[in-house]
């Protein structure tokens, strides 16, 4: 009788554990779902149905693939349909705002840069997504930090990007780009003449960048770190684009295991260079001007700080803390940087007469000499072709946020959990701000600069918004501008004929095909 009381106990708590998951499952994969569905709609706000589990997912999966099929018939900036098919039929048929779904979970879209801009700035109520943990492995450190502990990573980092210290790195992008220049100049000895694929030359001549600016390497020393980095960026965009489900990542799949894996080299890796240079520290070798001196000497006075004000030693940042700083470093120097450059490339490939006007202006600043900083910030027109590089192709063409908890956009109520979209490069190029040549190549808008050009109303965020502004913004524009500026003294270029259109999104956008270039030297 006592066994069979225990049996029934048990079988009873098992019959209840089972209810109670399966009651939140289907409260997760249709109950909420459906609930959120109608809130939206009475408040106004279009959207598409729900669709069980995979909301929108697998139409955008496979409007995606079929765009991404062949490029563009004819070269255009106008690639928005192509980017994002599903988003862009969705605001034709929608309008501006309205909502979608991804997976169970809805995906406001917000367009008026008003609200984007508010949305950005309170960055505790609207924080990053933590919808999936691969996410989290692809992007560690700083810009995925919430609350206290961002404002101190930021805060021990920021020094590291200050214009003087940038300064001290300038030797490092000299160093960088006098290697590519010298690659070109003999792919067109002989006849003056030749043709390269800028993605692929930009891509490496970025990873070697924050390899010397970072770190005190070069890219052939840091050449694994970026292939791992590669091959892990392209199974994280499949894993991404899928529903993820709590405990998904524990599974032994082939992807998972290899995710994993990558990981572990990685980690091992950068574990290696932070402890060589914690080491050369302790040892008594003067601080290196690269990031990685300056965040471990910043990261050295915050403890010291702490440990004179008996607070111990939260303060600063632990080692595994460290390394994914320097993970971030490796992805998000590289990346953002490479495509800047590519579209700059492409573009002034295409509009000769602003790339005329760009070389006048470097050749009149530095004649044949290397760019220093100080003629680098007095480059009006190339800075004038940045920012409208950076309009009309801006590395990350959508920003995303989640509802920390319930609150208010505008006149549309968001549940907590909701997840928010801001389509920057559709801002970016919206009529209503920009005029109706907003698809056109026109560097001119920016002549009177950035507050001019958008007419005082922020429309224009190519690194975010708010507190959480890129911090590497400077860092990639002092590149950026020292590249062009060396490619402009020694060559003109011109776009080859197997040149393809073809803008798409791994995470950044790029070309998907190349950027096939002839170069011509002057």
């Amino acid at each position: 009788m006592e066994k069979l009381t225990s049996s029934s106990i048990l079988i009873s708590i098992g019959f209840v554990v089972v209810v109670t998951i399966l009651v939140k499952a289907v409260n997760w994969v249709w109950l909420r779902p459906k609930k959120l569905e109608k809130r939206f709609r009475q408040q106004g706000l279009p959207g598409t149905s729900y669709k069980l589990l995979f909301g929108d997912l697998k139409d955008y999966s496979s409007m995606r693939s079929r765009a991404l099929e062949r490029p563009m018939t004819a070269f255009s900036n106008d690639y928005l349909p192509r980017v994002d098919a599903l988003r862009h039929q969705l605001s034709s048929k929608l309008g501006r705002d309205y909502f979608l779904w991804a997976g169970p979970t809805p995906l406001v879209n917000i367009s008026k840069p008003e609200l984007v801009k508010e949305a950005l700035t309170k960055m505790n109520d609207f924080r990053k997504p933590q919808t999936n943990p691969i996410a989290d492995k692809l992007f560690p450190g700083l810009v995925n930090y919430e609350g206290e502990k961002w404002a101190k990573h930021r805060k021990m980092i920021t020094p590291a990007f200050h214009l003087e210290k940038l300064k001290l790195m300038l030797p490092a992008f000299h160093e960088s780009c006098v290697e590519m220049m010298e690659k070109w100049e003999k792919l067109v000895a002989e006849t003056g003449s030749g043709e390269v694929d800028a993605w692929a030359y930009f891509t490496q001549l970025s990873a070697d960048v924050i390899s010397r600016a970072a770190f005190g390497s070069s890219y052939k020393e840091g050449q694994r770190i970026f292939e791992l980095l590669k091959e892990q960026t392209d199974i994280a965009v499949q894993m991404l684009g899928s529903v993820y489900f709590p405990g998904l990542k524990y599974i032994p799949t082939a992807r998972n295991r290899r995710f994993k894996q990558i990981e572990d080299q990685l980690q091992t890796l950068l574990k290696g260079i932070v402890n060589k240079r914690k080491q050369e520290t302790e040892a008594g070798e003067e601080t290196k001007a690269d990031l990685l001196g300056l965040l471990l000497d910043s990261n050295s006075k915050a403890i010291q700080e702490a440990a004179n004000s008996n607070k111990g030693q939260q303060i600063g940042m632990n080692l595994q803390e460290v390394i994914d700083e320097c993970k971030l470093f490796y992805f998000a120097g590289q990346e953002t940087t490479s495509v800047l450059i590519v579209w700059a490339m492409i573009l002034l490939s295409k509009y000769q007469d602003w790339q005329a006007r760009a070389r006048e202006e470097v050749l009149k600043t530095f004649g044949n000499d290397l760019p220093d900083f100080e003629g680098l910030n007095h480059l009006k027109t190339v800075t004038m072709i940045l920012y409208e590089v950076l309009r009309l192709y801006p590395p990350a063409t959508h920003l995303t946020r989640r509802v920390y908890k319930d609150t208010k956009l505008g006149d549309v109520s968001l549940p907590a959990g909701t997840l928010m979209t801001f389509p920057i490069a559709f801002i970016h190029r919206d009529t209503e701000h920009w005029g109706d040549d907003a698809d056109e190549f026109k560097p001119e808008r920016f002549a009177e600069g950035v507050s001019k050009a958008t007419g005082g109303k922020n429309t224009f965020f190519p690194f975010g918004w708010g507190p959480r502004i890129c911090i590497g913004e400077k860092f990639s524009m002092v590149e950026a501008k020292m590249v062009l500026s060396m490619i402009l003294q020694r060559f003109s270029f011109e776009l080859s004929p197997s040149y393809a259109h073809a803008p798409m999104t791994v995470i950044f956008l790029q070309p998907q095909h190349g950027a096939q270039i002839t170069l011509h030297r002057l």
